[in-house]
């Protein structure tokens, strides 16, 4: 389709109603995401007793390194998470769930820059009974890798009855989400958002909060896992849908005739209510497994401030790209063209993610709209470029500025995908298709010395070195987006082919975040200043990682083995172990 989104007619091929057939509970389970009633946050979280007006002091985004110096507000967040399962119907056709308490999407983690999160996770996935763990996406975790929750990296898995509590500090500020690091659970629905407030020079009267953008599946995570490594299996799994904040409708009329699931048509889609004339933050997040998502507002221009944990000079758009694992923060004023207040808010997945259905529509609503009433507006003629690339590095600019360092090392990455022997197709990263133990970890292993590990973890150790710079060759023809825990990445240059080892863009201060798409048959350049730990470096297409696609960095061995993890990882690996000694853990792919 030439044009950015679709006529309404044409999503799900159903008749829209203002009002879902389904109630919240029914769709979304305890969560509000996606109503009307659905709060706005404020600009900051007022009890923290600190002098200069925020609780950030007088750091700001312009003049601040949010690498080396951090507010410490000694403010304690904290939260209780309890995983189970479900059944609810973001779309109408049901299917079995992993929830954080009850809610789909999660409920929000929010504090301010500095302060110290605590989230106590219990384990009650019954039905069958299994591990998991929630990795805190984008944070830097200095000081504390063993808080990062990856099992198989930084810890054992929670076992099944079992509680972790997490600690850690919101070291940067922004938009960005957890999610399950223990297979493909997150894909199940065990995903939520996550909002650290902290200094910002963009004017703006509301924050919206989190719009997240997520494909779709009907089939259960395992199930899904389970068709993908099956000999002769494919590796390209198609979604069923494409969500807002946990909602869309479905055309129920297009399930298999053998498929006996309940399903129902026009359950309902998310709504948001914008104040005239009013400038709203929006805070974009792809919790998606493999869509590639491109998101507008009809008639609204969209002004871009963050990209991931880095906010940056702002510029104007229409359309923003966001691979999974990507946030974007956009300002929009509501002074669109349409009289009636009425808005589509759009999300398409790209033309390079493999999906049935792949657009996603919500309703904007000026105060003084009727909110019985559907928008009418059209979408912005903006055609799906194909590159599968994000927005042009040149006009992302942090706003704290920091040149890029000359790398200590070099390591070139090659992406490939392979057949082994059993006829099953797997992803190697560096020569190597990885397969996590979950009975021990990189990282507690590396702090007691030992730093020979199995060919299949697939572990690069870059002992001291201060800077290391990745070239990462994709020698497949989809794209990837490339995420590395514990770090924001300089991203020097990406682009088709090879890179010629020499341009960097703007190398006095290159674009800097967490997640970037290398684009297919394509090159990324990323570099790193160490920050001590053991980190996971993956593609964050669920997929494909799952599938092997996936390494460990020990960064500044030297400093691992000194740091002092607290007994209740150590704790968690011996009741992980316990429960192993007595129940098979299916863990049929990578388990990441």
């Amino acid at each position: 389709m030439g044009i950015l989104g679709s006529t309404v007619s044409e999503v799900g091929r159903t008749v829209y109603t203002a009002v879902g057939s389904l109630g919240q509970q029914r769709t979304n389970g305890a969560s509000l995401w996606g109503t009307l009633v659905s709060p706005f946050l404020s600009f900051f979280l007022t009890n923290n007793p600190l002098p200069h007006g925020a609780p950030w002091g007088q750091l700001t985004e312009w003049n601040t390194n949010p690498y080396t110096h951090f507010p410490n507000t000694g403010v304690i967040r904290e939260y209780d998470f309890t995983i189970s399962r479900s059944v609810i119907a973001p779309d109408g056709y049901e299917r079995p769930v992993l929830l954080v308490n009850g809610a789909f999407p999660g409920p929000l983690i929010e504090a301010n820059w500095g302060d110290k999160i605590i989230v106590n996770v219990h384990n009650n996935i019954t039905g069958p009974e299994d591990g998991t763990g929630i990795h805190w996406h984008g944070l830097l975790q200095i000081g504390t890798p063993w808080e990062d929750g990856s099992p198989g990296v930084s810890q054992c898995p929670i076992a099944p009855s079992r509680t972790l509590t997490y600690e850690f500090i919101a070291d940067l500020f922004g938009t960005s989400w957890y999610h399950s690091h223990y297979s493909g659970q997150y894909s199940g629905g065990l995903a939520g958002p996550m909002v650290i407030h902290g200094p910002t020079q963009s004017k703006y009267d509301i924050d919206i909060g989190p719009v997240m953008l997520s494909d779709w599946h009907h089939k259960d995570y395992f199930e899904l896992v389970e068709e993908m490594l099956a000999p002769g299996g494919s590796p390209r799994v198609f979604s069923d849908n494409n969500l807002i904040n946990g909602k869309m409708n479905f055309d129920c009329s297009t399930v298999e005739p053998n498929d006996a699931t309940p399903c129902t048509n026009n359950a309902g889609i998310s709504k948001f209510k914008l104040q005239r004339g009013k400038t709203h933050r929006l805070r974009l997040i792809n919790s998606g497994s493999d869509g590639e998502q491109r998101f507008s507002i009809d008639g609204h221009v969209l002004t871009v401030i963050a990209n991931d944990f880095t906010p940056i000079e702002p510029y104007n758009t229409n359309v923003v790209t966001l691979g999974v694992g990507q946030r974007t923060d956009v300002l929009v004023t509501a002074d669109g063209p349409n009289s009636d207040g009425a808005f589509w808010m759009r999300s398409n997945l790209t033309v390079c993610t493999a999906a049935k259905q792949p657009f996603a529509v919500a309703a904007v609503y000026y105060d003084d709209a009727d909110t019985n009433e559907l928008p009418r507006s059209t979408p912005w003629d903006a055609p799906d470029p194909g590159t599968c690339a994000n927005d042009d590095l040149a006009i992302t600019k942090p706003l704290f500025p920091m040149a890029v360092p000359e790398p200590t090392f070099t390591q070139t990455m090659a992406i490939e995908l392979f057949t082994n022997a059993s006829n099953i197709t797997l992803w190697k990263f560096n020569g190597v298709s990885m397969r996590a133990n979950f009975n021990h970890p990189i990282l507690p292993q590396a702090n007691e010395g030992n730093f020979t590990f199995e060919e299949e973890w697939n572990v690069l150790n870059f002992r001291g070195n201060s800077s290391v710079r990745l070239v990462v060759v994709n020698k497949t023809p989809g794209p990837h987006p490339m995420h590395l825990h514990g770090h924001n990445v300089y991203v020097l240059h990406e682009g088709p082919g090879d890179w010629d080892g020499l341009k960097i863009i703007r190398p006095d201060n290159p674009m800097r975040r967490d997640v970037q798409i290398v684009r297919g048959n394509g090159h990324l350049v990323l570099q790193f200043d160490a920050n001590p730990g053991v980190w996971g470096f993956h593609c964050h297409i669920a997929w494909h990682s799952a599938g092997g696609f996936f390494s460990s960095f020990i960064v500044q061995q030297d400093e691992v083995v000194r740091m002092r993890i607290p007994q209740t990882v150590w704790d968690t690996c011996r009741e992980w172990d316990a429960w192993t000694a007595r129940n098979a853990p299916e863990q049929i792919d990578s388990g990441t």
